[in-house]
């Protein structure tokens, strides 16, 4: 885990006053002293939010890369996926944002938009940008979200508990864990997935689950496991043998609570 993540600075340096702390050429989390998060106690919502699959997307208030964003105007009437990472200039991250950057044409022809978020302040963003377009060989085209006071990551719980339980008896600072949010035209969260800091993520299976999800909406089935795009789908059980071969066509029953059918033909 901690080759994943930026050391923390020694603790005489850590606590030290701004004047006395020699900042790095490249901007890193724990030696930054501008941000909120140096304080020696970071305050944590008495609660942590109950974010439930069908519940609406907390709306907030953001710094990104493009601009000055307000999350729910941002969404429009679009799907979305927000998705979180610990910190700038870190092995993994960059990896995965050159990954999803690849894959824009993919997200805009299903009417998905990207928004990317990183603990890190703006002119962070900007520098790492330019390392992430290097290395993927890749033009990042989507916002990334600045929350260095950790703010959207409190919101939307995305920290561990682990750090959690460290702040309450250190102070310190907690970083954001991988999570992603797949979101639905009427702002409501439809799928999550939560990696910790060293488990990387994989984009053919947020664009898969996207495909399930607006394939569901749409016509009304359930997918199998495994399922890719074009392949048969499940006729949900409250629907009958008869009414779903007068809806879809061919349907094979295997049981009669597990029917198969392709929409895709």
């Amino acid at each position: 885990m901690a080759s994943m993540l930026p050391r923390a600075a020694p603790r005489a340096l850590r606590f030290a006053a701004p004047s006395a702390v020699r900042a790095s050429a490249r901007p890193q989390l724990s030696f930054h002293p501008a941000t909120p998060v140096f304080r020696r106690y970071l305050s944590t919502p008495a609660e942590q939010p109950r974010l439930r699959l069908g519940s609406v997307a907390p709306n907030f208030k953001a710094k990104t890369t493009h601009g000055d964003i307000e999350f729910h105007d941002f969404l429009g009437n679009s799907w979305a996926i927000l998705f979180s990472h610990p910190a700038d200039f870190t092995p993994v991250c960059t990896t995965e944002l050159g990954a999803f950057a690849k894959l824009k044409d993919e997200f805009d022809r299903r009417g998905v938009k990207m928004i990317g978020l990183s603990a890190n302040d703006l002119g962070s963003h900007d520098q790492w940008v330019n390392d992430i377009n290097e290395v993927a060989n890749t033009s990042v085209q989507f916002p990334i979200i600045a929350d260095a006071d950790r703010k959207v990551a409190f919101l939307y719980d995305m920290v561990s508990q682990d750090d959690l339980d460290k702040l309450a008896k250190e102070g310190g600072i907690a970083f954001t864990i991988r999570a992603v949010f797949i979101i639905d035209p009427s702002k409501k969260i439809r799928l999550t997935m939560l990696y910790p800091a060293s488990t990387g993520r994989n984009t053919a299976e947020v664009l898969r689950v996207v495909d399930a999800l607006q394939l569901a909406d749409k016509k009304g089935v359930a997918t199998p496991i495994n399922w890719t795009a074009g392949e048969d789908v499940i006729v949900p059980v409250p629907v009958s043998t008869e009414e779903a071969r007068k809806k879809f066509g061919d349907v094979r029953e295997v049981k009669p609570y597990l029917r198969f059918t392709n929409v895709s033909k």
